[in-house]
């Protein structure tokens, strides 16, 4: 096992390793370890325990508001382990490796596919922990539906498997949980499906002044559409169709190009800026795009809301996140999950028809500030239609995230209370539906 301590040679550098938001936080572990295999994994938590640290996990570094931080902790670093394995449809896989450009190159060599996060660099642990929003999730579910079983670190520093029908309180905990899951997950065990044959796209360019006219429409069609389509629209600044940000409602389908046919009957389609009708597109193209608009070495503030209501209410609340974007490589998405389906049995239950984020870029660390009240201020005017929080595009920092129902939240007490009486690992913090951040452990984070 590689630990190195607060103050030894490089303890810098290895406290910073791999965090993609370059925003970096202050906060300083008291030891970091370096797992190259299970057993460092397990050495670490006992060392957390025999300390009396708490114990935090970096799996692909892509957390924004770096969970694997925190004061006096033993951060251990999964970047060592580097399985992947496929057989019979099942692939394993470790919590670093990155969804879209390791895990997805390697299934396609088997003719399969699974549905990781957007952009192509975000690790699978901390991703899966908090639910996994990946590609087409209001067709094919949650990315965590497609867990089949996971083998873990608990906190007495004991190797489990863990599926429906062994641990299956852990295996519950393991699918939303988030940070507060009470363990450090070793490897992934995920059902994958088919390579999705044919890729087409509808993409659809407008000025800001048809937002209105534009939306409405998509709010009262987009549960309409046949759940082989991915439905996002976004704002941002495309230099090609326009000086200022524009509104662009994109639509992919898998193996299903007809299913395409309800974006003609956009309203506002004679002033479309650019109009893209079932064109031929590939998963590569699309995430090089996501790449291209989460670029590596920046400063970040990311915030999110899950939102209800009619157009006539969400609209206006929305108006100031979409339409006056604060520098030319924010942008602000709007993410069709409807209709909802029925949740399986797994601690992820905070969702609702629509999800809204905003992801704000910059390199200067003289606008921080500027950028962080300009978030803050446009999420506090989704209040009003905000069902809750996404955990994967949250920032504790800001405070308190409701991304559990209460029953759920009450029941993940419990098997914390089984697995962790140290509590060592994962959120102390459950206080009422949410995890507060000064009161936290972090498990597995991405």
């Amino acid at each position: 096992m590689n630990v190195i301590y607060r103050g030894d040679p490089g303890f810098e550098e290895a406290r910073v390793d791999r965090i993609f938001n370059r925003r970096l936080s202050p906060r300083q572990p008291a030891a970091i370890v370096h797992a190259g295999c299970e057993r460092d994994v397990a050495d670490g938590v006992r060392l957390a325990v025999e300390r009396g640290w708490a114990v935090t996990v970096r799996s692909g570094g892509h957390s924004w508001a770096q969970w694997s931080l925190r004061d006096d902790a033993v951060l251990i670093d999964l970047g060592g382990l580097r399985e992947m394995t496929y057989d019979a449809g099942i692939v394993s896989v470790s919590p670093a490796v990155r969804g879209g450009s390791e895990l997805a190159p390697f299934l396609s060599a088997h003719g399969r596919f699974f549905p990781g996060g957007h952009c192509p660099t975000v690790g699978l642990g901390g991703f899966l922990l908090q639910g996994g929003q990946g590609w087409n999730a209001r067709g094919w579910g949650w990315a965590a539906e497609h867990i089949a079983a996971i083998d873990v670190v608990t906190a007495d520093g004991a190797l489990v498997h863990a599926s429906e029908e062994q641990n299956s309180d852990l295996f519950w905990a393991a699918r939303g949980a988030g940070l507060a899951f009470p363990g450090v997950v070793t490897r992934f065990h995920l059902r994958t499906m088919p390579e999705p044959r044919q890729l087409t796209q509808t993409v659809q360019a407008f000025r800001l002044d048809d937002f209105d006219e534009v939306m409405t429409w998509l709010h009262g069609m987009h549960h309409t559409v046949a759940d082989t389509v991915e439905i996002v629209a976004l704002t941002k600044t495309d230099r090609a169709l326009a000086d200022e940000p524009v509104l662009l409602v994109t639509a992919v389908a898998f193996d299903d190009p007809g299913a395409l046919a309800p974006f003609r009957d956009n309203p506002a389609l004679k002033r479309a800026l650019l109009v893209v009708d079932t064109g031929p597109t590939t998963m590569d193209e699309q995430r090089a795009r996501q790449r291209h608009d989460s670029p590596e070495g920046h400063r970040w503030e990311v915030d999110n809301a899950w939102l209800s209501g009619p157009p006539s209410a969400v609209l206006p609340a929305a108006r100031r996140v979409f339409t006056e974007l604060p520098n030319d490589k924010a942008f602000t998405i709007w993410f069709s999950m409807a209709p909802l389906r029925p949740l399986p049995d797994m601690a992820f239950s905070v969702q609702s028809e629509i999800y809204l984020a905003s992801y704000v870029p910059w390199l200067d660390p003289a606008e921080d500030a500027r950028h962080r009240e300009w978030l803050r201020a446009a999420m506090a005017d989704l209040e009003p239609v905000a069902a809750g929080r996404y955990l994967g595009d949250s920032d504790l920092d800001r405070g308190p995230v409701r991304f559990l129902t209460e029953e759920i939240r009450e029941r993940l007490r419990a098997v914390r209370a089984r697995w962790d009486p140290y509590e060592k690992i994962g959120s102390q913090g459950l206080s009422g539906d949410s995890v507060a951040p000064t009161a936290s452990s972090v498990a597995n984070s991405h």
